[in-house]
């Protein structure tokens, strides 16, 4: 790429001017990834995620010297955020509601690295899908999130139901399972990620948990049904972590989900090649909604809890 200009750019964005200040600055120091590759990023991949931070009450983290140093959660959309930054209140919260690309380049260059987003869009109190986080004690026991995964893909096979899987860009992985618009509650969804992680429970007890102190699960893997719920995040497809190996929460198709996976395959630097050369595993997710056949899996559960 040659080396980065150190004076601010003016970008013009969709007609929109977004300033990129100290583009040299280094952001992930053991990787060599500086500001403006990390905007060049989110450029590349900014039609695979703006689909999934449409319309979301967005949480971010923000990292302003880098990963390794300080970060902090923000919420409330700053004063100084230009006019293109679209804006929804919640809770008291004036949050920042990611639309387009020129906001997208705008929070990179204010060092917004991990895009954190509801399960339902700000128009509706249904959520948009399920989610279920596998979240084994270390990347050490990254395979029992991959055991954990390929049942439960066994069990929505057998129900019919479309299921989408990423990283999590740490050490786990993260299944989403798509719904019907304005059809299933997020108490429903509970009935159905109740299910999903007793069931796995029940299989192999040495294996999973839903303990939630983390002194008390041992080796296995937390299968967290409780986090999909209102009000709760979860870290957007293609979000970068701020970790120092700057992963990514990355979408993968089912047949890579398996013994030879591992996290730290999907680095920042790698995700643009990767989805010229296998394509967006997301591509169908959200077609798959209005044909997921999830409303009798959940009137089933709900005789079966009378």
């Amino acid at each position: 790429m040659g080396k980065p200009a150190k004076e601010p750019l003016n970008l013009n964005v969709n007609g929109e001017v977004v300033t990129l200040t100290s583009p040299d600055k280094p952001l992930w120091p053991e990787l060599h990834i500086v500001k403006v590759e990390y905007i060049n990023y989110l450029t590349q991949l900014a039609p695979y995620m703006l689909p999934f931070l449409r319309d979301r009450a967005l949480t971010v983290i923000r990292y302003p010297h880098g990963v390794g140093d300080e970060r902090f959660y923000q919420k409330n959309c700053p004063d100084y955020a230009p006019p293109f930054v679209n804006t929804v209140k919640e809770d008291d919260i004036n949050y920042i509601v990611c639309n387009n690309l020129p906001t997208l380049l705008w929070l990179g260059n204010q060092l917004a690295f991990e895009f954190h987003i509801p399960y339902r869009t700000s128009s509706t109190s249904y959520p948009s899908e399920i989610v279920m986080d596998l979240d084994p004690p270390s990347r050490n026991e990254f395979q029992l999130s991959v055991e954990a995964a390929i049942m439960i893909k066994e069990i929505c096979d057998k129900l019919n139901l479309s299921t989408f899987i990423k990283t999590s860009g740490n050490k786990g992985m993260q299944i989403y399972i798509p719904l019907p618009d304005g059809k299933v509650t997020f108490d429903e969804s509970r009935l159905f990620t109740e299910f999903l992680a007793h069931y796995l429970i029940q299989q192999e007890p040495k294996w999973f948990t839903i303990e939630r102190l983390k002194k008390n699960r041992g080796n296995r893997c937390y299968v967290d049904y409780i986090q999909h719920a209102e009000g709760k995040t979860i870290i957007a497809p293609y979000s970068v972590r701020g970790n120092e190996d700057a992963l990514v929460a990355t979408p993968l198709h089912w047949h890579e989900v398996n013994q030879s996976l591992r996290p730290e395959m999907f680095p920042l630097n790698v995700i643009n090649d990767r989805v010229k050369d296998v394509g967006d595993p997301f591509k169908d997710f959200f077609k798959a909604k209005s044909n997921q056949p999830i409303l009798p899996v959940i009137k089933a559960l709900k005789e079966k809890s009378l």
